[in-house]
């Protein structure tokens, strides 16, 4: 849903004002309260240093307060800086002041209160360890027989009346305790009125005090003041959101005449102008849309004369880009066929070559043997990097295959036997099902790589029994299917038909751990293509295997994965010479 510049700034000017709103009721309520205590506390503070300086310099002149007082009393009141003080602290701050003697036979009072407040004074000084900081102290009313206990005496004397038992109780709550005097909240049963009262002992120990201020509801004026400040809040509130809201239409009027000229100019027309007359960052912005509007509307025409050229331009350089990219595709496909390729035959050697140096072979028959196959696998090495170049290129039509007639059956055997050590060291139970004789025309280096590479999937997918079987048999009058089985985890339906990909893997972490680098399959799908054969992969599932022999002659497998091939068997002219071989 659009919501316009208008609307918005009007909303967020809503939700700013609201947002102070409800700081300040959060504020009154939970903070006024102490605010208003501590003022009020700071203001007895302050008046009883005061009246302490002044005992003090009365001290020093060897005087007490009542002496200054009794001197000036009946004097012009403006005249007196004793009496001053003691008007302008009842007056101007409602401090009701009364002082006693440690013997209580002298008072001052500032209060018709007096004798009441002496009185209060001198409970207060009697009951001194009944107060405590930070406690409230609930004093009962008194009973009705007129028990003499001193809690009653204190009751009665603060106003308790014991009428009925649902009488509220005096109560005096102690703030905080200082050197000479303490600060607390007394609540009048009489008035139904609360008190902050500091009383004790002046620094020269000898003058007695009590000050007392009557405090109004905070809690109610806490209520007042936000109530008040919430209609007010309210009424600004209104006010401000109406001139909010037209004042920000005046300023989006322009901003939207210049959305409709971009509108216009990305439909390509570059006739609109804007019209406005503002002197400030949107006429400016209106001036330099109708600057690029012109500027667009001449460069689209320069534009539409070279297109032509640029398109011609762009059909040769796609050409020569997608010949480079199929150079480059070559050139990689070749070097990851060489890496992965020439993995098998280095291993091979390197075994064969560790087992002389460690002396494993110990007859000369063995060494004969180890050197042989160092040689063999050297000479594959040899003209498996011949043969993968041309391969590469074969892919794109370059290289004919090198036909020949060998028996399948046999090279099938010496693949095996080159993989003995691997087999061995994998725990690999071999199973070889091969129709013999099974002579093919065809590649034979390729066909034996084509095998070399199931072989070797084969081993490095091995789970469960660790079982392999090869499997060699006519498929028809005169094809031949070779398959390799092997019982690791079977593939993914879905990713049947991509294993053949270049660089498909459908285990990566699995098969960078043995050094595969997924084009190994790849490689069979080109060989057996180039040979008109087919190629495949299924899963299979536990039970007897294969499926197509008979029960006496399956073998029982937990399931797995096998690979395969078909291809022509050779002419019947090659197949007499094998025979007769």
């Amino acid at each position: 849903m659009k919501r316009s510049i208008k609307t918005t700034f009007t909303l967020i000017f809503i939700a700013i004002v609201a947002a102070l709103l409800l700081s300040m009721v959060f504020v009154n309520r939970f903070f006024l309260e102490d605010y208003y205590l501590n003022r009020r506390i700071h203001m007895l503070d302050v008046a009883y240093e005061t009246i302490d300086r002044v005992i003090g310099i009365a001290g020093d002149n060897d005087q007490t307060i009542f002496d200054l007082i009794e001197e000036e009393y009946g004097q012009n009141m403006e005249d007196t800086p004793t009496i001053a003080i003691f008007r302008a602290l009842n007056e101007r701050s409602n401090i009701d002041i009364v002082m006693t003697d440690e013997t209580g036979s002298e008072m001052a009072a500032t209060s018709r209160e007096g004798e009441w407040l002496a009185m209060k004074l001198r409970l207060y000084l009697a009951y001194r360890d009944v107060f405590a900081e930070n406690t409230t102290v609930e004093i009962p009313a008194p009973a009705r027989s007129g028990s003499g206990s001193s809690q009653a005496n204190v009751s009665g004397s603060l106003g308790g009346t014991g009428n009925s038992e649902g009488d509220e109780p005096t109560t005096i709550r102690t703030l905080r305790r200082n050197t000479n005097y303490e600060t607390q909240i007394f609540y009048d049963r009489r008035s139904g009125s609360s008190y902050l009262e500091c009383w004790g002992t002046f620094s020269d120990g000898k003058t007695n005090f009590l000050m007392s201020m009557p405090i109004a509801s905070i809690n109610e004026g806490a209520e007042i003041s936000t109530r008040f400040s919430l209609i007010t809040g309210a009424i600004l509130l209104i006010l401000g959101s109406i001139a909010v809201y037209f004042a920000t239409g005046r300023m989006t009027k322009p901003i939207n005449e210049l959305a409709h000229l971009s509108e216009r100019m990305s439909n390509l027309d570059f006739s609109a102008r804007y019209e406005g007359r503002a002197q400030n960052e949107i006429g400016l912005l209106g001036e330099s849309m109708n600057t690029m509007s012109g500027r667009l509307s001449e460069t689209i025409d320069r534009l539409r004369d070279t297109n032509e050229q640029l398109q011609q331009a762009n059909a040769q350089l796609q050409d020569d880009i997608h010949q480079k990219e199929q150079i480059d595709e070559m050139r990689r496909d070749f070097i990851a066929n060489v890496s992965h390729e020439l993995k098998t035959p280095i291993a091979l050697i390197e075994g064969y070559a560790e087992g002389l140096v460690e002396g494993i072979a110990d007859d000369k028959e063995s060494r004969d043997y180890y050197c042989s196959v160092i040689v063999d696998e050297s000479a594959k090495m040899n003209k498996m990097v011949r043969q993968l170049t041309s391969l590469v290129s074969y892919e794109y039509g370059g290289v004919q295959l090198e036909r020949e007639t060998f028996d399948l059956a046999d090279l099938i055997r010496s693949v095996v036997a080159s993989n003995r050590i691997k087999l061995d060291e994998a725990e690999a139970k071999l199973t070889m099902d091969l129709e013999s004789p099974a002579v093919v025309s065809a590649d034979e280096f390729k066909i034996e790589e084509v095998f070399t590479n199931y072989m070797s999937n084969a081993l490095h997918h091995l789970e469960r029994g660790r079982r392999i079987i090869v499997r060699l048999k006519k498929d028809g009058l005169s094809v031949l299917r070779l398959s390799v089985y092997n019982d690791g985890e079977p593939i993914p339906e879905e990713s049947l038909p991509q294993v053949w990909d270049k660089f498909y893997k459908v285990d990566k972490a699995r098969t960078r751990a043995y050094g595969g680098s997924g084009i190994g399959l790849s490689i069979v799908k080109a060989i057996m293509e180039a040979h008109g054969g087919t190629y495949g992969v299924r899963n299979v599932e536990a039970g007897p295997y294969p499926d197509d022999a008979g029960p006496e002659n399956a073998v029982w497998v937990d399931g797995g994965v096998e690979f395969h091939i078909t291809i022509k068997t050779g002419e019947p002219d090659d197949l007499c010479a094998v025979d007769a071989l």
